[in-house]
């Protein structure tokens, strides 16, 4: 594998490669066995693939996180040598590369703007769609892969597609969990081992959550799912909301549930002073 830098190298390997499709894996780096089901994905669809690696700091509202967010760049590159052909690349850039000037860019993205994640982290989506949209015009990839642990994410960033109008294929993966159920991300490593321990609560009563839709409305299933989370000590959720998988739209009632919708339940916890989200599908038909 080819590990670049800058974008002046990257466009030129890739031009002189001249291989089609091109695949694209953004990242922020700390991978795990998550990220590498997306590369390994990529890998079999595109003869170029192209990993990104960039912690991206205007998508943090919290400077603390931002600073504590987990970085191993060794570790990274050596897991992606173990997937990644020869002829595949790995761009690490640094913030003036991805940023050569300030980005004052403003994106609108209606609802997806006003829920969930985009209410406890203001600017975050602003963030994501400012480095995907600039990773999208540099690397020019035909197909891009996500996972599903984003769920908002993913959502946020079709609509981006669709409204610039981007030719890139947005091809979002499911979720990747721990052998007890937890979601796989790179803020695991930063659970204490008593947190890790009782971090396997949150898939616990998402699946539970899941599984009342057949006889309970959704006020008493987030009312259990509240319950449950925030009766386990150093753990708190921050929302749980069962919403479509477009617009994202919360539903308050059974009754609002649309037949050919597919519809999630999403949750944030915090885990001591650790942030953790994860998801479900809800079948309510």
């Amino acid at each position: 594998m080819n590990v670049i830098s800058t974008v002046a190298d990257l466009q030129k390997t890739i031009s002189e490669q001249g291989q089609n499709p091109v695949g694209l894996v953004p990242t922020m780096g700390a991978l795990h066995p998550g990220h590498l089901s997306l590369v390994q994905s990529a890998v079999t669809e595109c003869p170029l693939v192209v990993v990104s690696i960039f912690v991206n700091p205007t998508q943090f509202n919290d400077k603390n996180d931002l600073k504590n967010y987990p970085r191993d760049m060794e570790s990274d590159l050596g897991m992606l040598s173990a997937v990644l052909r020869p002829g595949d690349i790995v761009f690490t850039p640094s913030e003036d590369e991805i940023y050569p000037g300030e980005d004052n860019r403003q994106f609108s993205f209606g609802n997806l703007d006003n829920v969930m994640e985009a209410l406890h982290r203001p600017g975050h989506f602003n963030g994501v769609a400012q480095v995907v949209s600039r990773l999208f015009s540099i690397v020019k990839p035909d197909l891009a892969w996500f996972g599903l642990k984003d769920f908002q994410q993913v959502a946020v960033i079709k609509e981006l597609v669709r409204q610039t109008g981007d030719k890139v294929k947005i091809i979002p993966r499911p979720v990747i969990r721990e052998k007890d159920g937890l979601a796989m991300s790179s803020r695991n490593s930063l659970l204490d081992p008593e947190l890790r321990k009782k971090a396997p609560v949150i898939y616990r009563t998402l699946s539970a959550a899941a599984a009342m839709i057949g006889g309970k409305d959704i006020p008493e299933i987030k009312s259990f799912v509240e319950n449950e989370i925030n009766s386990e000590n150093d753990f708190s959720i921050e929302y749980f909301e069962i919403a479509d998988d477009e617009k994202l739209i919360p539903v308050k009632n059974k009754s609002e549930m649309e037949k050919g919708k597919h519809y999630y339940g999403c949750i944030a916890v915090k885990a001591g002073n650790i942030r953790l989200i994860d998801n479900i599908e809800i079948k309510h038909f």
